[in-house]
């Protein structure tokens, strides 16, 4: 184990430099085994990551469609070191480019987020609509509870579908990138600008 070898899967994989040492311990030097043992571990520990702080990141711009749809994002984490990384860069400018380019765009980042007089007026119309079919009361519930998650999927961003890798949602993409990065990440905020949106 070299101090070369250390400073390369630190690179790759954005791992303390404990964990890298640990990890070409336990796969005998070898660079593309310690990183596969890294990500191993990375995901397993992800969700304990999640209640760590976050009081460092970066607000993140994406400008589409000739300029007519912009965003700003705050996504946090817990060290400078990390906001400065390339892959954190890059989940940051993903996230922005999610934000610009969904249809219907996310007003929420979690489902929690959501007020509940929201889900109740739609609560309300769905089971309106569905009783226009003659089912059964308790087939209409569960109609009207399909759709509320199906709304709440579209319109939070962690529930959406990344527009980039349509078998991974943003909260897994996240996950992945607490488990690669070894730190907590949270999307803060997020604002979307759209030409002309507002105006009577």
């Amino acid at each position: 184990m070299t101090v070369e070898a250390i400073k390369i899967l630190r690179e790759k994989t954005g791992a303390g430099i404990m964990d890298c040492k640990t990890a070409l311990k336990e796969t005998d030097g070898d660079l593309s085994k310690a990183v596969d043992f890294l990500r191993k571990k990375g995901l397993a520990a992800a969700t304990k990551k999640s209640g760590r702080q976050t009081q460092e990141g970066m607000v993140g711009s994406y400008i589409h469609a000739g300029g007519k749809i912009g965003v700003l994002i705050e996504v946090n984490c817990e060290t400078d070191f990390v906001a400065r990384n390339s892959e954190f860069q890059e989940l940051v400018r993903d996230l922005a480019m999610q934000v610009a380019g969904s249809n219907p765009c996310p007003r929420y980042i979690l489902p929690e987020e959501v007020p509940p007089k929201i889900i109740d007026k739609e609560r309300e119309i769905y089971i309106a609509q569905a009783r226009e079919t003659k089912k059964p009361e308790h087939v209409i519930e569960k109609i009207a509870e399909g759709k509320i998650n199906k709304f709440l999927k579209e319109i939070c961003l962690i529930e959406q579908t990344f527009i980039k890798d349509p078998d991974l949602t943003i909260k897994e993409l996240v996950s992945q990138k607490i488990a690669k990065i070894g730190e907590n990440i949270q999307i803060r905020r997020f604002t979307r600008y759209q030409l002309g949106e507002g105006e009577a």
